[in-house]
C-alpha cells in the first residue's frame, strides 16, 4: 500500500486551508531486500543530485504554538574578524615588511595583495570564489595588473579541463554508470568486510581515470553504496552502532581514494593544476599521462592494498563477515537491469577521451581538446544536456577562484617574486649544508604539514606549488622527480582531516566518523602512506631513471 504524505505550504499571514483543499503527494513505496526488514533506498539509479525529502506536516486547524515565530536569517556580507586578518596580512606585508631591493615595487604589491587572498582562502570571511573576485578587483583597481593580464588564465587550458571534468563526473552519476561498476566489484569481492573493502576500493581506482573528481565519486557513487550496505546490517549513522560496519567503510573509502586520485593524472584536478604550474617553471613533463603512471603505479598500488588490511587492524569493524552483501549487490543489478544506451555511450565516450589523453601527444591532441570531444559526443547523444552543465556550481566556482589564484602565481612568477623567494631558501639550505636529498625531504614533510591550514587541495596547490617547487629546484632536486613527488603528496594529504578535501566533508558528513577518528587514522593513514611512498618511490623512481 503507497504512503500517503500531506504537504503544507504554510505562511503565518494567511489562514490555513480546510483539509480537503490540501494537495496528496504520492511517494514510491521502498523496496525492501528478501529476509530484511529494511528498506533499500540506494537501488535505484542515482540522480545528478541527492533529493531532499521533507516531513510530512500534519493537517491542523490550529497553527503549532511556534507556528508565528520568526527566524532570523543567517548574516550576511563578510565575517568581520577573517576580513579583518586577511586584509591586515596584505597591509602589513605592503607597508610594515621591508621590501627586497631586487623586488620591484609592482612585484612585492602583487605578492602583498596574493597573501591576503590566501590567508582570506583559509579563514573565510567569504565564499571562496566571492574572495578571489574581491582579489583580482584589488589587483587591477590599484593598477598592479592591467585587466588582460588580471584575467589572462582565464583562457588557461588546465583550468578548462578541471571543468569539463566535472561534468564527466556528473555523467557517471546521472547514467548510474559508476554505481554499476562499484556493485559489480561488491558482488565479487564482499563475502567478508575486508573483502567488501577492496572490492570499494578495488573499483575507485578502476573508475578513477576516467571520472576525474574525488568528490564527486564520494557523493556520487561509493557513499550511497557504503550507507545502504550499513544499514542492512543494522550499521546507523550517529549511533553506536555506527561501528559494526559503516565507519570501517567509510574511513577506509576515505582514506584510500588519497592513493587512487595519486595513481592516475586525470583522477583528480589539482593533478592537472599541478604540472600546468610546473610548466610555467619551465619543468616540462613529457607526455605526462604516460609518465604520471609510471612514477606513480608501483607506491601507489601498494598503499591501496595496504590501507583497507591496515584500517582492519587499527580500525576494526564489529562485524568481520558479510556474507548478504553479494546477494545485495546481485539483487541490485537486477533491479538496474541491463547495461543502457547512456552507460554505453558514457563508456564510449571515456575509452575514447582517456585514450587520447594517453596517446594524444603522438597525434597532436591536447589533453583539454580530448575532453572538449568527449563532452561534445555526451551533449549531441544526450547523456548530458547543457542544464546538467549549467547546474554543475562547482564547476563554474572552481573557474573563478582557480583562474583568480593561478592566474596571480604566474604574474608573481613573471615579476621575480618566486625566484627570489627560491634563492632565498637556497641560501638558507645551503648555510646548513643540507644534500639535496635531505632538503627533499625537509620541503616534503613542510608541504604535507602545511595542509593542516588549508581547507582545499586544489587551493594548497594554487597558493603553495609553485613556491616549493622552486625551492626544491633552487635545492639541487632534479626538477621532474620534484614535479611530480609534489603532485603525489598533494593527493595524500587529502585524507587528513575532517576538511582537508571536498571527498573529506562528503565522507565526514555521512555520521559515521567520529572527529577524534578521523584526526588519529588520518595522521596515522598518513605517515603509512608516506612512508611506503618514500621507501618504494625511492628504488622505483630510481629504476625509472628520474634520478
Amino acid at each position: 500500500m503507497k504512503r500517503i504524505r500531506i504537504a503544507v505550504s504554510h505562511r503565518p499571514t494567511l489562514p490555513l486551508p480546510a483539509v480537503h483543499q490540501l494537495r496528496r503527494r504520492h511517494l514510491p513505496v521502498p523496496l525492501f531486500l528478501p529476509h530484511t526488514s529494511l528498506p533499500l533506498t540506494s537501488l535505484h539509479r542515482l540522480a545528478p543530485t541527492p533529493l531532499r525529502r521533507v516531513p510530512a506536516l500534519l493537517a491542523s486547524q490550529t497553527p503549532s504554538p511556534d507556528s508565528n515565530t520568526e527566524v532570523s536569517p543567517p548574516p550576511a556580507g563578510a565575517k568581520l574578524v577573517p576580513l579583518i586578518v586577511s586584509l591586515a596580512v596584505g597591509l602589513a606585508v605592503r607597508f610594515l615588511a621591508p621590501r627586497p631591493p631586487e623586488v620591484s615595487l609592482q612585484a612585492w604589491q602583487l605578492l602583498s595583495i596574493f597573501l591576503s587572498t590566501i590567508a582570506g582562502l583559509v579563514l573565510g570571511p567569504l565564499p571562496v570564489g566571492a574572495w578571489a573576485f574581491l582579489g583580482l578587483t584589488a589587483a587591477v583597481a590599484t593598477h598592479t595588473l592591467p585587466f588582460a593580464a588580471a584575467f589572462s588564465a582565464f583562457t588557461n587550458e588546465v583550468i578548462w579541463l578541471i571543468v569539463i571534468s566535472f561534468f564527466f563526473a556528473r555523467g557517471f552519476v546521472k547514467t548510474g554508470l559508476g554505481d554499476r561498476i562499484a556493485t559489480y566489484f561488491v558482488k565479487w569481492l564482499g563475502s567478508n568486510t575486508l573483502g567488501l573493502s577492496y572490492g570499494l576500493t578495488i573499483s575507485e581506482a578502476c573508475i578513477a581515470p576516467a571520472m576525474p573528481s574525488t568528490t564527486a565519486r564520494a557523493g556520487g557513487v561509493f557513499l550511497p553504496i557504503i550507507k545502504s550496505l550499513s544499514l542492512s546490517v543494522e550499521s546507523k549513522p550517529n549511533h553506536p552502532s555506527a561501528r559494526k560496519l559503516g565507519s570501517y567503510l567509510v574511513m577506509t573509502q576515505f582514506q584510500a581514494s588519497s592513493n587512487s586520485s595519486a595513481l592516475f593524472l586525470t583522477a583528480a584536478a589539482q593533478n592537472l593544476l599541478c604540472l600546468k604550474l610546473a610548466e610555467e617553471l619551465g619543468v616540462i613533463v613529457a607526455n605526462p599521462w604516460v609518465a604520471w603512471f609510471k612514477a606513480a603505479s608501483l607506491p601507489a598500488i601498494v598503499s591501496l592494498l595496504a590501507t583497507p588490511y591496515l584500517l582492519y587492524k587499527i580500525f576494526p569493524p564489529e562485524i568481520k563477515d558479510t556474507p548478504d552483501a553479494p546477494a545485495l549487490a546481485a539483487t541490485k543489478l537486477e533491479l538496474m537491469g541491463p547495461v543502457t544506451k547512456n552507460e554505453w555511450v558514457m563508456i564510449g565516450t571515456m575509452l575514447l577521451a582517456v585514450s587520447l589523453w594517453v596517446f594524444g601527444d603522438a597525434i597532436g591532441v591536447s589533453s583539454v581538446v580530448a575532453a572538449m570531444l568527449g563532452l561534445s559526443i555526451l551533449l549531441l547523444l544526450g547523456v548530458l544536456d547543457w542544464d546538467d552543465c549549467l547546474n554543475e556550481k562547482s564547476a563554474w566556482d572552481t573557474l573563478a577562484w582557480f583562474a583568480v589564484l593561478v592566474g596571480m602565481a604566474g604574474q608573481l612568477t613573471n615579476l621575480g617574486i618566486v625566484s627570489w623567494m627560491s634563492s632565498c631558501v637556497a641560501k638558507l639550505l645551503a648555510s646548513f649544508s643540507l644534500s639535496w636529498p635531505t632538503a627533499f625531504c625537509v620541503l616534503e614533510a613542510s608541504y604535507f604539514l602545511i595542509h593542516y591550514l588549508f581547507a582545499s587541495q586544489t587551493g594548497h596547490v594554487g597558493a603553495l606549488y609553485s613556491a616549493f617547487l622552486a625551492m626544491h629546484v633552487a635545492a639541487g632536486v632534479p626538477q621532474v622527480l620534484s614535479a611530480l613527488a609534489l603532485a603525489f603528496n598533494t593527493n595524500l594529504f587529502g585524507a587528513l582531516t575532517h576538511y582537508s578535501s571536498g571527498q573529506a566533508a562528503v565522507y565526514f558528513g555521512a555520521g559515521y566518523l567520529e572527529l577524534p577518528d578521523v584526526f588519529r587514522m588520518g595522521f596515522v593513514t598518513a605517515l603509512v602512506n608516506a612512508l611506503i611512498w618514500a621507501v618504494v618511490g625511492t628504488f622505483w623512481w630510481k629504476l625509472l631513471g628520474l634520478y
